[in-house]
Order: C-alpha cells, then sequence, then structure tokens
C-alpha cells in the first residue's frame, strides 16, 4: 500500500486498505485460545483501542500539511526529541513482530512437507530467516505492492480463508458435530477478577495495530469527511465480523491445550477437510495464505523503516544509515533492520516452546507500540489546545465529532486501552508454557529495556556531533585582528 498514490480513492477501497493493514488471519489461534470469552474483549478493545486510534490518527494527518505519519506529529506537540523516541518505538516493535509473521508463514508452508515441522526449531528458525532476507531484498530492489495488487491480496489471501473457515464453522455446528465451547450467558462475560482472562487482552490488542498506517490515504478521498466515517465504520464491522467469527471456529474445533499458536489456523483447516473430505484443498489454502500473507509483509518492512529515516535525517543516527540507493530506498537501514531482527529470532531457542517463544515476542511488540500510541494520543490532545491547525475550521479535512469534549472522550478510552494492555503484558500467561515465571519476566524487562536503550545512545550522539561541530568551529576559524 505505501508509495501507492491514488487520485480519488472509494469508501470501498479505503474500507479495503484499512481492513488490509489492520486485519490479520495469524492472530486468529492466539484470540482462539481465550474461549467464548474473546467476544467480550474483541468489542471492548475496538471501544477502548481500535475507534479511537482511527479517529485520532485520521484527524492528525487529514488536518496537518507536512509529510505525515508519527514522527512529525509528535515533533509538532514536543519537540524532535520527543519524536525521534515515538518513531523508534513504532519502528522497534516490528522487529519483534516480524519472527512472529514469518512463524506464521513458515508453519503454513510445513502443510506441503510435514505439519510436525512447525514445532522444530531449526527448521523455523531457517524458514523464518529465508523469508526476512528473500523479502528485504525485494525492498532493496525498491518493488512496491500497488493498491490493486494489495486489494488482491487481501481479497484472495485473507478475506477468503476467513469467510471459508467461519462457513465451515457454521457447517460444523449445524451438522451437530462435538464443539470445545458453549456459548452461554455466563461464558460470553470473563471473571474480571481473574487476571488470566485480562492477560488475553494482549493478544486481541495485537490484532488491532497498525490503524494509523491506513490514514495517508485520506488526502486522496473525496469529501473525506464524510468517506471516512464510513469506510471507518465499514473495516471496524470488517475487522471485528472476521477476526471474531474465525476466532470462534477455531475455539469450537480445536481443544484448547491443542491450539498452537503458529499454526493453529492450519490445525483448523486440516481438521474440516479432514471431516468433510475435502484433504484435497489443503494445498490450494497453504498456497492462498502464504501469498496473502507475503503481500502483506512487503509494505511493512519498508514503511516503519522510511518513517525512522525521517528522524535520521535529523542527524539521529550516523550518515550511513541515511544513506538511500538508486531507487530511492534506504538500504542501509533496511539490511541494519534484517540484521536486527535475524538476532531476535534466536528467542526461540531461549524458550521452552514454540508457543512460549511466540507470545513473548508478541507481547514485547504490543507494549512497544502501545508507548507510541500513548505519545500519539497525547499528542493530538496537547495539538487541539496549545497548537492551531495550518487550516481554519471550516476547511479542515476531518475533525473528529464532539469538538474537543469528543476529543477528550476519544483520547482518554484510547489511553485507557493502552495503559491496560501496558500493564498486563508483564504477566505471563498460565495456559503458554513460558518456563518459570520469574524467568518469563526477566526476558520480557530487559527486551523493553534493552530495545528502548538505544534511544538515549542516539540523543548522546546528535548531542556530541553539535558540540564536537561548534567546539571545531571555534578552533578552526582564524580571529581576525583589526588594525588601528
Amino acid at each position: 500500500m505505501s508509495g501507492t498514490t491514488l487520485a480519488r480513492i472509494s469508501t470501498f477501497t479505503l474500507a479495503m486498505l484499512i481492513t488490509g493493514t489492520v486485519d490479520s488471519i495469524r492472530n486468529l489461534p492466539a484470540s482462539a485460545l481465550f474461549g467464548s470469552t474473546l467476544i467480550f474483549f474483541f468489542v471492548f478493545s475496538a471501544v477502548v483501542f481500535l475507534i479511537p486510534a482511527a479517529l485520532v490518527s485520521a484527524e492528525l494527518s487529514a488536518n496537518m500539511p507536512q509529510q505525515g505519519g508519527i514522527y512529525y506529529w509528535v515533533r509538532a506537540a514536543f519537540g524532535e526529541k520527543v519524536a525521534f523516541l515515538a518513531v523508534w518505538l513504532q519502528w522497534i516493535n516490528t522487529i519483534f513482530w516480524f519472527p512472529t509473521i514469518f512463524s506464521f508463514v513458515a508453519g503454513t508452508a510445513t502443510y506441503f512437507i510435514s505439519p510436525e515441522l512447525a514445532q522444530n526449531k531449526v527448521y523455523l528458525i531457517s524458514a523464518i530467516l529465508t523469508i526476512l532476507w528473500f523479502l528485504t531484498w525485494i525492498n532493496l530492489k525498491g518493488i512496491h505492492v500497488a493498491a490493486r495488487f494489495t486489494s488482491i491480496c487481501t481479497l484472495v489471501g485473507l478475506i477468503a480463508p476467513m469467510g471459508l473457515i467461519i462457513l465451515l464453522g457454521v457447517s460444523w455446528i449445524s451438522l451437530g458435530k462435538p464443539i470445545q465451547i458453549h456459548l452461554t450467558a455466563s461464558s460470553l462475560l470473563p471473571h474480571l477478577n481473574d487476571s488470566e482472562n485480562w492477560i488475553a487482552l494482549t493478544a486481541i490488542m495485537t490484532a488491532f495495530l497498525g490503524m494509523e498506517l491506513a490514514t495517508s490515504h485520506i488526502r486522496e478521498v473525496r469529501n473525506p469527511q464524510k468517506a471516512f466515517p464510513r469506510a471507518l465504520l465499514v473495516s471496524v464491522i470488517l475487522i471485528l465480523a472476521t477476526m471474531i467469527l474465525s476466532s470462534l471456529a477455531i475455539a469450537f474445533v480445536l481443544p484448547q491445550h491443542e491450539i498452537n499458536l503458529v499454526n493453529g489456523v492450519m490445525q483448523t483447516f486440516s481438521t474440516f477437510f479432514k471431516a468433510y473430505n475435502l484433504s484435497w484443498l489443503m494445498p490450494v489454502l497453504t498456497f492462498m495464505l502464504i501469498i496473502g500473507t507475503m503481500g502483506s509483509i512487503i509494505g511493512w518492512i519498508i514503511s516503519p523503516v522510511k518513517g525512522l529515516l525521517q528522524a535520521a535525517q535529523q542527524d539521529y543516527l550516523p550518515a550511513f544509515l541515511r544513506r538511500e540507493n538508486s531507487r530511492g530506498v534506504p538500504q542501509n537501514l533496511l539490511i541494519a533492520q534484517a540484521i536486527l531482527v535475524t538476532f531476535v529470532c534466536l528467542s526461540f531457542l531461549l524458550m521452552p516452546s514454540i508457543n512460549g517463544s511466540y507470545w513473548l515476542l508478541t507481547a514485547l511488540s504490543t507494549q512497544l507500540y502501545m508507548l507510541m500510541y500513548v505519545m500519539m494520543f497525547i499528542a493530538a490532545l496537547y495539538l487541539r489546545y496549545k497548537k492551531s491547525y495550518p487550516t481554519p475550521s471550516e476547511t479542515r479535512n476531518f475533525m473528529i465529532p464532539g469538538g474537543k469534549l469528543g476529543m477528550w472522550a476519544t483520547c482518554l478510552l484510547g489511553l485507557f486501552g493502552c495503559c491496560i494492555t501496558l500493564i498486563v503484558g508483564f504477566f505471563p500467561p498460565g495456559n503458554i508454557d513460558v518456563g518459570p515465571a520469574w524467568h518469563y519476566e526477566m526476558m520480557f524487562i530487559s527486551g523493553l529495556v534493552l530495545m528502548i536503550t538505544p534511544v538515549s545512545i542516539a540523543y548522546i550522539y546528535k548531542d556530541r556531533e553539535k558540540l564536537f561541530s561548534k567546539w571545531f568551529v571555534t578552533t578552526t576559524t582564524p580571529t581576525i585582528v583589526e588594525e588601528e
């Protein structure tokens, strides 16, 4: 999607772009682990995070004339240093996100060979690194996914498989086959005093990350004041419907202790196809999922890097990381990103189970991204009060309904959702093997500190460069003595 310029985007196309950015079939197994209560958490997460993030991103991107993105939004409110921290958090979270999405592709591909390979750490790491470097190489060549191709990938590799798994789930229940969970009044609402239920929120929130990336298209929309809310409504309904119903289909068919976070989707399809004598469809479905996922990953590899490049051009990173190749691609940043992801992938060797590694990386990614969203919500409030948008209110492209009261309600809901996710992320789930609690928390906290520490180093780097420049000018500029 990134890099594509469309003269006019219809409401449907905009809704598809938003859906393709946020919706993901790989998150379904993690959601299915929590049974019937996942309905409550999906709706709750939409109210306190998905919708507020979309509305705030839409207003900021629609009413600031300079280049959009989290770096420029936060810089307009709090200056360069805080903006660098925000864009760093947006980028560094993908370092933990990439291994999880690549492991989904690798786990899916095992159905061409042997599904048991999904639990083989050596295979998983080898496959992840192969996919990572292949897609990095594609981006270095300057190949971008066009809007039409992205729409095809979303329909073929995302919407179609989700629709199929929902249809098979409905058929499963209609035929009276055994189900693993039951939707009753008592089971739909979680026990809110049970910490295990709140830990589920991390998995749900992860499914909604990235909404702000799609709002970059708002300037190409005719009458965005009406088109964007409509597209937002369509995409939110589509995202919630596909995620909730698809997750329930997995929870209905697979026992909780058998759900695998890496290849749980394929487990479910395999169970369905065997029951209906449709096993011959497995290779076709596998190919569809791989194509759909690979198509969505390409843009995610380059987009956060370009966001970091905005800050790098302000001298927060060494000059060699700011270099772009002949195709305008920040090649050194891309290669550095791939190297860093390679090391992060080794975490699969440090956890006692694949599920444990997958959950740890997902939780770390979510925490880092949530910190960025906290900064975004606060910046939006600050800009509404302390800064005036460059355009008069009557010509603004999109504004959150309700004036300042609407902005406060939206931002406070978003901050509330972020804070809950940040708190529960520190607690290990009881139904996933992550080893001793102290081991999980030590790796979790170490990961957060390790990933945020480079920001301080970047501050020192820039300040020292300024000091060196001043010293160099002072000591090398000849003193001119005027003659009497």
